[in-house]
């Protein structure tokens, strides 16, 4: 079941541009994009009647809400374990160093690792927090031994495996937030 879902990307708008970007969805923007959080592959005419619109309306919202970047992409969630990746890992690192050229080279190296799937800059003890899919531990000392304790500028690394995934990643909490009346 969790590999036929689909994901809907949203990210959040950068600080700049936070306030006016979300000022501008109203409920029925929300409905929208819950909807396709959870329905990734509806059809225009299906979502269209799911929040009360006729489908040109639809989708001039769905237009506008890709081109302004609230909505990044369409994916799909895949079963880690069907594809050979039974193993994940949360891989706290530190930096040696921090100024913006080495911080600037660490990331350009992560986004260069498959393994890596997403990778969050902290605030606390540890710099960043890596979040790492490989087959197995064989697979997750490569990773290790080439590539990240070989990256300049990491200066401590600490690992913890899943056991299971509790909640896995899903739709973001659209419902909770506030926002003007309905414009359409």
């Amino acid at each position: 079941m969790y590999n036929q879902m689909l994901a809907l990307s949203l990210q959040q708008s950068p600080k700049s541009r936070g306030f006016l970007r979300m000022s501008s969805l109203d409920r029925t923007d929300l409905r929208l994009l819950a909807t396709l959080q959870t329905e990734g592959r509806i059809t225009n005419a299906d979502l269209a009647e799911r929040v009360s619109l006729s489908p040109s309306a639809c989708l001039r919202r769905l237009q506008r809400l890709e081109a302004d970047k609230v909505i990044l992409g369409y994916v799909a969630r895949i079963d880690p374990q069907a594809v050979g990746l039974g193993l994940q890992a949360f891989v706290r690192v530190q930096l040696g160093k921090h100024q913006s050229a080495a911080v600037e080279d660490f990331a350009q190296q992560v986004n260069g690792w498959d393994e890596v799937t997403a990778c969050h800059a902290l605030t606390g003890d540890m710099d960043y927090l890596l979040h790492v899919y490989v087959a197995d531990l064989q697979d997750f000392s490569r990773f290790l031994l080439d590539h990240l304790l070989n990256a300049a500028g990491v200066a401590d690394v600490n690992s913890s495996f899943v056991l299971r995934t509790v909640k896995p990643p899903g739709s973001l909490p659209l419902t909770r937030l506030s926002v003007r009346g309905n414009v359409d």
